[in-house]
């Protein structure tokens, strides 16, 4: 992050004065003297004059981020006076890159149509020309310009920068033929550059040796890694690896040391995609850097760790909760970003339908039960404990939650972070949570026996408790509780309701294309049983601009939910299975979360290959 320096408050006086400053009256706090006044006003008539300076570089960029409302004139002088106060030589779109405040791809665009200079796609295609002498690597890497040749044999000089003067004139000296300014996003010309210096000097540079080193950088000790994790290209490209994740909307970051290379990808929509990653020598680097930022102990790399980092990505706050675990190559780390502006607390927008939305909505307004969420992991089970909890927040309601972790944080809500490694587990909060006289509990999870009674006990003494489980249906959440020693009459007193749930893609409204079934299709996936066979129609994903070409864009929930009738109840102190459990909730009117998948499939909301991806009706 760049770090300033501010010089016009420091009140010193002049060194060749020293009489005058010891006869110097005391100035009442806050009284700001003529001299100082003489200083601000130069700053700030130089940075007008930078602004305001016809035909200056900086200037054409600020009208076209003003212009396309990216950023205000006065973001912008703040942007001059950090470039003015900086100790490191910063130009002004490298800040709008560092700050975040802009993407690389808009910022290059921008770019490429001020200056009328070709935007390069993709460096990878092009090759490296041989100067006349040595470039140095770090005038390349302070610039970020690369030379480059295009397909029709022209020299470029790809620039993040196009209005950077001095280093294309300077470049100019080392090549025979003249330099053409080209425009590329920063992140690919450093990749460029390592490439290059790797063509121009072989053998050079700060590649490790494989055979003599551990992957995992066993070898080097903390404060090498330090070094490594605070150097400005790392920094640059963790922040990278973030902005562009939160761009494709991507819930889960996975960086992965393999032998021989680093792999990163992106889970986007429930599904893992593969994106470009840095060689595999900054796998340490780049590691040391994430649990730095989440203040992990980097000397620590033979057990687990878990941390959280606070982001602000293009204006919008993030969190990011950091998972490390050793593996036979290095440390594995995943970031989950949790955007909490991106979450829809709203039932319908996480979709419910109109019945199940209206009775889950009843079962709330219980003053007193036990509420359950099953499903798998990532499957959404938190979400909508969160969208329940916001609609019982109210002033005449206490509400205390115990969570491992605390993914958003909720006004008017009393959240408890579980911390096992000091002894507050789930059931240790628990016992201390009803003498709090709450109204309504929450519980992350029912993970063993002595929180599961817990909460049984609590449902029974007049609080209204909401908890997850993992399991596959909600008719097997009873018979889990069962085997794990919940008395059948505590549970039938107790439990109002389970809702399982699972999440799928959405198609996306752009591409999606209708097709007719055939009726082999209809009668295999019983699809006669949502709609009438003549009135069938499905749609399958296309793929557009809009949606990257995966023609998916976004999640919903496909659920069912059952309610504890007087036939379940009797059906649960007879120790009946699951399957009969569910058929007597399909009887009294659930649909089950298959069903829910067809109905939502055939609303052209998501594909039957998504709901057979996440369940099948058994």
């Amino acid at each position: 992050m760049i770090q300033t320096v501010t010089k016009l408050h420091n009140n010193e006086l002049p060194a060749t004065e020293p009489a005058a400053a010891a006869a110097a009256p005391m100035r009442p706090e806050g009284v700001v003297t003529a001299p100082e006044i003489a200083v601000v006003s130069e700053q700030e008539q130089s940075l007008t004059e930078a602004v305001t300076e016809e035909g200056n570089a900086d200037n054409l960029l600020r009208r076209a981020l003003i212009d396309a409302g990216k950023i205000t004139d006065t973001d912008f002088r703040r942007l001059l006076r950090i470039k003015e106060e900086s100790t490191q030589r910063k130009s002004v779109v490298s800040l709008l890159v560092s700050l975040g405040l802009v993407s690389e791809q808009f910022l290059a665009e921008l770019l490429s149509q001020i200056h009328h200079a070709p935007l390069v796609p993709s460096l990878e295609l092009l090759e490296y020309p041989e100067a006349r002498v040595d470039i140095s690597p770090r005038f390349l890497r302070e610039r970020v310009v690369v030379p480059a040749r295009d397909e029709d044999d022209k020299l470029l000089l790809v620039m993040a920068d196009p209005g950077d003067d001095e280093a294309l004139d300077s470049l100019q000296l080392a090549f025979a033929e003249p330099l053409v300014r080209a425009v590329a996003t920063q992140a690919d010309i450093e990749r460029a550059i390592d490439q290059f210096c790797e063509e121009d000097h072989p053998g050079k540079g700060p590649d490790v040796d494989d055979d003599e080193s551990d992957d995992d950088g066993a070898d080097m000790d903390v404060e090498q890694l330090k070094d490594m994790a605070s150097e400005a290209p790392v920094i640059r490209l963790v922040n990278l690896l973030l902005q562009r994740a939160s761009e494709a909307a991507a819930s889960d970051i996975h960086i992965e040391p393999f032998d021989g290379q680093l792999k990163i990808r992106y889970r986007i929509d429930g599904v893992l995609h593969d994106v470009d990653s840095p060689p595999q020598k900054l796998a340490a680097a780049v590691i040391s850097r994430i649990k730095i930022m989440a203040k992990l102990n980097i000397a620590e790399r033979r057990l687990p760790q878990d941390g959280r980092i606070k982001l602000k990505i293009q204006g919008r706050d993030v969190d990011a909760r950091v998972s490390t675990v050793p593996t036979m190559h290095g440390e594995s780390v995943v970031m989950r970003l949790l955007n909490r502006g991106d979450v829809k607390l709203n039932l319908s927008g996480l979709g419910f339908s109109a019945t199940v939305r209206d009775a889950f909505v009843g079962i709330l307004r219980q003053p007193h039960g036990m509420i359950l969420v099953t499903g798998p992991t990532g499957s959404g089970k938190t979400t909508t404990l969160y969208t329940a909890i916001d609609l019982l927040n109210t002033e005449e309601r206490k509400i205390i939650t115990a969570e491992d972790p605390v993914e958003y944080q909720m006004d008017g809500v009393n959240q408890i972070q579980v911390k096992p490694a000091i002894g507050l587990t789930f059931s240790s909060v628990l016992r201390s949570i009803v003498r709090q006289d709450p109204d309504v509990i929450l519980v992350g999870e029912m993970r063993d026996l002595e929180t599961a009674k817990i909460c049984v006990q609590s449902a029974l003494t007049g609080h209204l408790v909401l908890s997850t489980l993992h399991t596959n249906s909600a008719a097997s959440s009873i018979t889990r509780l069962l085997e794990m020693g919940i008395e059948d009459y505590m549970l039938t007193s107790t439990v109002n309701a389970v809702l399982s749930q699972r999440l799928v893609r959405k198609l996306c409204t752009h591409c999606r294309e209708p097709y007719t079934p055939a009726p082999a299709m209809v009668r295999e996936l019983k699809l006669d049983q949502c709609a009438p066979e003549d009135e069938i129609t499905l749609y399958r994903p296309v793929g557009c601009e809009e949606c990257n070409s995966t023609g998916y864009r976004g999640r919903l929930s496909i659920l069912e939910l059952l309610v504890m009738t007087d036939e379940i109840r009797k059906l649960v102190h007879g120790n009946t299975d699951a399957r009969a459990i569910e058929l007597a909730a399909i009887q009294g009117g659930m649909r089950t979360i298959y069903q829910d998948g067809c109905d939502k499939a055939l609303a052209g909301n998501t594909s039957m290959e998504e709901v057979l991806r996440v369940v099948q009706e058994a």
